[in-house]
This record gives structure tokens, sequence and C-alpha cells, in this order.
């Protein structure tokens, strides 16, 4: 993952423990206070809660302990991999869309970064500038050129 993802993970652990989960434990000792626990929704809501809570926090902890951060700035070349920011063009409309590769965990597809296990990001690995690239999507199948590649 790159650095910025990796921080990403970081700060949303912080999140989750240093905030969420003193929250939900307050919950759970308020919702105690209304007497029997079998009838009681509030306490059966924050247990759950806390159960997602700490899931995550387990999923986070083992994802940043294995993370491996690669820092895209000192990558270059002109084949396409794992950090490159590639411009490419739809063969059928003309539009043109500008996507960063990035890892799994950190994709976001509001932002231009999408995962290297996404059809789109599969495709394009090991492709060179004006590569016309076929990517099979749940839309159907889709062509591309290359327009350029970048490592910022």
């Amino acid at each position: 993952m790159t650095a910025a993802g990796y921080e990403k993970l970081q700060n949303e652990l912080k999140l989750l423990v240093n905030k969420e989960r003193p929250e939900i434990i307050a919950a759970i000792a308020e919702a105690r206070t209304h007497g029997d626990l079998s009838e009681n929704a509030e306490y059966q809501y924050a247990k759950d809660q806390q159960s997602l809570n700490e899931g995550k926090i387990a999923e986070l902890e083992n994802t940043i302990a294995h993370a491996e951060i690669i820092d895209v700035s000192k990558l270059s070349g002109k084949e396409i991999k794992f950090g490159a920011i590639v411009k490419i063009q739809d063969e059928e409309s003309g539009e043109q869309s500008t996507y960063q590769i990035v890892g799994e965990y950190e994709s976001d597809i509001e932002n231009k970064q999408i995962s290297i296990n996404s059809p789109l990001a599969r495709s394009l690995i090991g492709k060179i500038k004006n590569d016309i690239v076929e990517v099979n999507s749940p839309k159907g199948i889709k062509n591309y050129k290359v327009i350029s590649i970048k490592f910022e």
C-alpha cells in the first residue's frame, strides 16, 4: 500500500480505539442501568456495535501489521504498475478518466483510486502508453486506450 493509505488506516484505527470503543463501553454501561438485559434493546444494540467495532479493530491491526509500504514517488518507468497514475480513454465514448492504482484497503473510487485487484487495474498492469486494454467488467467488455502514465 502507499504511505498515504497506511497513514489513513492508522488514523482509522486510532479513531476506533480512542473514540468509538469508549463511547460503546459507555452506552453498554448506560443500558445496563435500565434493568432486565434479556429484553433490553439498547443493551443488545450496544453489544452488537461493540462486536462490529472490535472486529474492525482486529482487521485493521492485522492489515497494518502485514502492510508493505511502497513509496510511489520513487517509482518510475513506462509500464503501468502499482502506484501509477494512469489516464485512459474509453474507445467507444471518447471519455477520459484518470486513476491511481493503489492497495486493496485504500481504494476510493470517488478520489479516483482503484484497487490493484479491480478488473480495470488488473487489465492495465504491464501496459504502456498507447496500448489498448480490454476490460471485462460487470457492464460488459470495454476497451480503453492508455493516454499517459506517471508516478508521483
